[in-house]
C-alpha cells in the first residue's frame, strides 16, 4: 500500500513538474517575442509625421509594459491547480498564460475563475473537489499538497497531503523585504481583497494579520479588475516610512503590476524628503485641522495695504499710490476666487491701469493738451519703484517660502496663530534653514493648494501649453484611430490612450511614466488610494490624501492599538468623520499568522494594563514566551550584544531586529557593528543585513524572525508615554522575542 502511494505521488509530482516546465518555456517564448517586437520598433525611423511617430510609439509603450511584466514573475509562476466536478483542471499563477493559438494555460490569480482557489471550502465547495498547492524551488515542483473538498475523493491515494504551504510559507525565515502571500491567501483576506472598488473600506487587523499583504494584493487585484477605471489616474500607496516602502516595493511587480505609485508620507509633497517629526508637542499642534485656517490666514498676510500714501518714480515723473488704491485691487483680485499667484495678475493689472491713467491725466494737465499716452503703460510697468511696490503688496510665493517664514518669524507665526499661547509659538519656532518635517507636509500640501501656479508668467503661458497639448493629443487620436486594427491584432487595442502617446511624444530625454508623471504632478487626482498604518495619520495628513482622491476611493488598513504618533486618532470613527462621516466599511481580520502565541499574549498585556481596548487576532503558532534580560545602566550595549550573539545561532540564517530608541539608533549600532562585523546594518535602507538595528517607528509593518527590543519604558517615553510603539516593537518577531532592560518594566511585561 504504501508503495503504492508513493508510487502515485512521484508520478503525479513528474506529472505536475512537466506542466510547469511548459508554463515556464511559454514565459519564456512571450519574453523573446516581446523582446523582438521591442527592438524592432526601437529601430525604426523616427522620422515622419506626428501620426507616425504616435503609431511607433504606442506599440513600444505596450511591449515594454508586457515585457516589464513578464520578466517580473518569474519566481513562483504558478503555485495551484483546481479540479471542478465539471472534470475541468484549472491553473492559477500570477498572470495569465495561454498558447499562440489562444488556449488557456493558467489563469491570473485575480481572475473571477481563480476566486474558488481561495475561498472554496468543504461546506462551500464552489464546484471544487480538490485545491493543489504547488510548491516550487527555482522553476521546479519540489512537493504537492492537496485540499480534499470532495467527500468521495478522501481515499484516493492519489490525493497528496503535506505540512501545510501556509504554515510552510509561515516558517521560512525572512529576507529584508516583504514577500507576496499570492499562494496563501487565505478566505477572509481574499474576500477584502476582492471587495467592490468604490468608497472607503478599513481593514482593522492586529499584529501578524497580514494586514499589508492584504493592501497590496487588493491593489494588484483592483488594478486587474477596474483596468479601464484605474489605468489613467493610477494607484496610490502610501506608507509610515521609507523602510517600510522599501520593504515592500517588490511585491506589485511580481503579483503582475508595475507603474503604482508608492510614498511614503515624507514624500507625498513633490520635491521634499520630510525628515521625521522628533517633538511630540511639535506634532500634535501641526496636526489639527485648525491649521487650515493657521495656512490661509497666513497667505492673506502676504496680501498688503500700506500704511500710508507712496510716491513712486516713472523715469523723470512722479505718481502717487495710495492704500485705497492698494485695497481696492486687492478686493477685486480676492473676488476672483483664485489662488495667491493667479490671483496676483488681476492686482497688479488693477494697479498699474490706475497708475497710468493717473500719469496720463497729470501729463494733459500739465501740457496743455490730451494725447494719445498708451505707451505710458509700458513705462509705469518697467518702473523699478512700481515692481517693487507692486511685490511688497502682494508678492508672489512659493509653498515652501510661505512655510519656512510662517516657521521660523514670530510676527508672521502670531499673526496667522492668534489661538496659540506664546509658550505654542515659542515650540513652533525653528531656524529659517530648518529641513522640513514630516509635520510640515500637510503644511505645504495646503500652501500649494492656496497660492497656486508660482509660473510668474501666469495664466498666458499656461493657455499656450494647454493649447499645444490639445493639439498634439488631436494627432494622436486619429494615430489611434489609423491603427486601430493593428492594435487589436497584438491585444493593444484601448492600452495606449492619446494622451500617453503626447507624452511620448514630448521633447524630453526619455518618456517618463505614468507613476512619474503622477509623482511630480502634487495636483495628480488618483483612481484609488492605499493606506497603510493609517491609524498614525494626522487629521492634516489625511486631509493631503483626501485631496489626491477626490472620488474618495480608499482601502485603509492599521490597527488602532499600534498608534504611536502624537496625532493619532483613538478610533477610526474619530480619524474618518471629518472627511466621509460614516460612510465607510469596516473589516476585520482575526488570524495572526505572524506573531507566536506567547509572544502575542505578552504584547497585549502590555497595550491592556495601559487602557487600550484591543481586540487578540487567534495566532496560529503557540511559540516560546519573551525573554527578559535585566542589566545594570553601563551594561545596556554588552547585554544587547549578548542576546543578539544568542539569536544568530538559534534562528540560524534568519534575521535578528534590535529594535531601540530613536535617540540610541547610532549608539548600539556602532556597538552591534563592533562585535559582529559584517553582519550589522544600522538605518532604514539597511533592512538586508542579518541584524538590524532601528526605531520602533521605522520598524512598523516589517517582520522579523527574533527581535530583541530595547529599553522598552524608554519607548513609551519618547513618545509622550502611548505604548502604541512598544506594542508594534514586540509584535515584530516570527519566532522570538527578547528584551533588555536596565530600567523598571513597564506593566504587563514586568511578569517576565
Amino acid at each position: 500500500m504504501a508503495e503504492t502511494v508513493a508510487t502515485m505521488a512521484a508520478e503525479q509530482l513528474a506529472v505536475e513538474r512537466a506542466y510547469v516546465a511548459m508554463l515556464y518555456d511559454r514565459l519564456d517564448a512571450l519574453r523573446a517575442e516581446k523582446e523582438a517586437e521591442l527592438a524592432a520598433v526601437r529601430r525604426s525611423e523616427s522620422a515622419g509625421n506626428h501620426q507616425n511617430r504616435a503609431e511607433r510609439d504606442a506599440f513600444a509603450s505596450h511591449y515594454e509594459d508586457r515585457l516589464a511584466q513578464l520578466q517580473a514573475v518569474d519566481h513562483r509562476l504558478v503555485f495551484g491547480r483546481l479540479d471542478t466536478r465539471d472534470g475541468d483542471r484549472r491553473y492559477v499563477g500570477r498572470i495569465g498564460l495561454a498558447t499562440e493559438d489562444h488556449q488557456r494555460l493558467m489563469v491570473d490569480w485575480r481572475a473571477r475563475e481563480a476566486a474558488a482557489f481561495y475561498q472554496a471550502t468543504a461546506q462551500n465547495p464552489m464546484n471544487v473537489r480538490r485545491r493543489r498547492h504547488l510548491i516550487l524551488e527555482g522553476r521546479e515542483v519540489a512537493a504537492l499538497e492537496d485540499d480534499v473538498l470532495d467527500l468521495d475523493m478522501l481515499d484516493d491515494e492519489g490525493v497528496l497531503h503535506g505540512e501545510g504551504a501556509l504554515l510552510a510559507a509561515l516558517n521560512q525565515k525572512r529576507t529584508g523585504r516583504m514577500s507576496d502571500i499570492v499562494a496563501t491567501i487565505q478566505a477572509e483576506q481574499d474576500r477584502i481583497i476582492r471587495a467592490p472598488l468604490p468608497g472607503v473600506r478599513v481593514v482593522q487587523g492586529g499584529p501578524g494579520t497580514g494586514k499589508t499583504a492584504v493592501a497590496l494584493h487588493r491593489a494588484a487585484y483592483l488594478l486587474y479588475e477596474h483596468r479601464d477605471r484605474l489605468r489613467k489616474a493610477g494607484v496610490l500607496i502610501v506608507g509610515p516610512s521609507s523602510s517600510f516602502m522599501w520593504y515592500i516595493e517588490r511585491v506589485l511587480p511580481a503579483l503582475g503590476e508595475t507603474g503604482v505609485v508608492m510614498s511614503s508620507l515624507s514624500e507625498l509633497y513633490p520635491g521634499v524628503t520630510a525628515v521625521p517629526e522628533r517633538d511630540v508637542r511639535v506634532a500634535r499642534l501641526k496636526s489639527g485641522l485648525d491649521m487650515v485656517d493657521v495656512v490661509a490666514r497666513a497667505v492673506k498676510d502676504r496680501q498688503k495695504v500700506p500704511a500710508r500714501e507712496q510716491v513712486l518714480r516713472v523715469d523723470s515723473h512722479r505718481v502717487r499710490l495710495s492704500p485705497r488704491t492698494v485695497k481696492r485691487a486687492r478686493d477685486k483680485a480676492r473676488a476672483t476666487g483664485k489662488p495667491h499667484n493667479e490671483a496676483r495678475n488681476t492686482f497688479v493689472k488693477i494697479v498699474l491701469r490706475e497708475l497710468t491713467e493717473q500719469l496720463g491725466e497729470h501729463l494733459n494737465t500739465t501740457s496743455g493738451n490730451v494725447m494719445d499716452r498708451s505707451y505710458l503703460a509700458e513705462d509705469i510697468r518697467q518702473s523699478r519703484d512700481v515692481r517693487v511696490a507692486l511685490n511688497l503688496a502682494w508678492m508672489p510665493l512659493s509653498p515652501e517660502t510661505l512655510v519656512r517664514q510662517l516657521l521660523s518669524k514670530r510676527h508672521y507665526l502670531e499673526s496667522a496663530a492668534p489661538h496659540l499661547s506664546p509658550e505654542d509659538v515659542d515650540a513652533l519656532l525653528r531656524p529659517v534653514g530648518a529641513p522640513f518635517t514630516t509635520a510640515d507636509v500637510p503644511l505645504l500640501d495646503e500652501a500649494a493648494e492656496l497660492l497656486g501656479d508660482f509660473d510668474q508668467a501666469g495664466v498666458r503661458r499656461r493657455a499656450e501649453t494647454e493649447r499645444e497639448q490639445r493639439k498634439a493629443t488631436d494627432n494622436a487620436e486619429h494615430a489611434l484611430q489609423n491603427m486601430h486594427q493593428s492594435l487589436e491584432d497584438v491585444g493593444a487595442d484601448g492600452i495606449v490612450t492619446a494622451s500617453q502617446l503626447t507624452d511620448f511624444n514630448a521633447a524630453t530625454t526619455r518618456r517618463m511614466t505614468a507613476a512619474e508623471a503622477a509623482t511630480a504632478d502634487r495636483t495628480w487626482a488618483y483612481g484609488h488610494v492605499v493606506v497603510d498604518e493609517a491609524q498614525e495619520l494626522s487629521p492634516m495628513q489625511w486631509r493631503v490624501l483626501m485631496r489626491r482622491c477626490p472620488m474618495k476611493s480608499f482601502t485603509v488598513v492599521g490597527d488602532i492599538a499600534q498608534a504611536g504618533s502624537a496625532a493619532a486618532a483613538r478610533s477610526w470613527r474619530a480619524a474618518l468623520d471629518p472627511f466621509v462621516g460614516e460612510r465607510f466599511v469596516l473589516d476585520e481580520l482575526t488570524v495572526n499568522y505572524r506573531t507566536p502565541a506567547a509572544v502575542a499574549e505578552a504584547a497585549v498585556d502590555v497595550a491592556r494594563a495601559a487602557g487600550l481596548e484591543i481586540s487578540a487576532p487567534r495566532a496560529v503558532r503557540e511559540g516560546e514566551a519573551p525573554i527578559v534580560a535585566r542589566v545594570g545602566a553601563d551594561g545596556v550595549a554588552d547585554g544587547v550584544v549578548d542576546q543578539v550573539r544568542t539569536e544568530l545561532e538559534v534562528v540560524n540564517g534568519g534575521l535578528v531586529a534590535v529594535i531601540v530608541p530613536e535617540d540610541r539608533v547610532q549608539e548600539l549600532g556602532s556597538a552591534l557593528a563592533g562585535a559582529l562585523p559584517g553582519l550589522v546594518g544600522s538605518g532604514v535602507r539597511r533592512l538586508d543585513r542579518q541584524v538590524v538595528v532601528l526605531s520602533a517607528w521605522d520598524a512598523k509593518g516589517l517582520e522579523f524572525d527574533s527581535v530583541v527590543v530595547v529599553e522598552p519604558q524608554s519607548l513609551i517615553e519618547e513618545v509622550g508615554g502611548g505604548v502604541g510603539n512598544l506594542y508594534v516593537a514586540m509584535t515584530r518577531p516570527t519566532q522570538r522575542l527578547r528584551v533588555v532592560s536596565a530600567r523598571e518594566l513597564p506593566a504587563g511585561l514586568d511578569r517576565y
